[in-house]
């Protein structure tokens, strides 16, 4: 078994079990993994800019993406053609968190 295949297992498997991350609200659970993961360039909050200006805020996501089209790659693995963008994936439960998150915190669409 590759190596990242068994560490998505565990991790799934952790999240199954339960355990702290478990007790956490959905909302703070994608809070706090977007915050840690996505934080240090974009702007993952409902405001404040990107520390990296290159990375959009978060908050904006809309513009370019459904949020809930992102379940696929934040499962499987998040890449993008920005080479300092690291590789990103998480077990179901933490997809779940982190689009219902994303979605929490959009900007109104005009119209």
């Amino acid at each position: 078994m590759r190596p990242s295949l068994a560490a998505a297992l565990a991790l799934a498997l952790a999240a199954a079990i339960g355990g702290p991350a478990a007790a956490q609200p959905p909302a703070d659970r994608g809070e706090e993994l977007v915050t840690r993961h996505c934080g240090g360039c974009h702007a993952a909050g409902r405001e404040g800019a990107s520390r990296e200006p290159a990375a959009p805020p978060l908050r904006e996501l809309h513009r370019r993406y459904d949020p809930e089209l992102l379940a696929e790659a934040l499962a499987e693995g998040l890449l993008t053609g920005h080479p300092m963008m690291p590789e990103f994936r998480f077990p179901p439960a933490d997809v779940r968190a982190v689009i219902d998150y994303l979605k929490s915190i959009q900007t109104k669409q005009p119209g």
